[in-house]
């Protein structure tokens, strides 16, 4: 599962760099300039990730270790 989350956070750093939306002056919805709207969804994109490698992925033998060290 760490392999998909590395995996998934490579493609959000590649799809970061939108050069397909910086001239495009669409709008969605009739006021949402269709670059504004993908910034939108990559930033919900990416903290739904960042939520789902928490739950996941995160090392939970090390908050035990550090609790027994107190």
């Amino acid at each position: 599962m760490k392999n998909l989350i590395i995996a998934l956070v490579i493609v959000l750093v590649v799809l970061h760099n939108d050069i397909w939306f910086w001239n495009d002056e669409s709008l969605l919805f009739g006021f949402l300039p269709v670059g504004l709207a993908y910034h939108a969804a990559f930033s919900i994109s990416a903290a739904l990730l960042w939520l789902i490698a928490c739950k996941v992925a995160w090392p939970h033998r090390l908050e035990q270790w550090a609790d027994e060290q107190d």
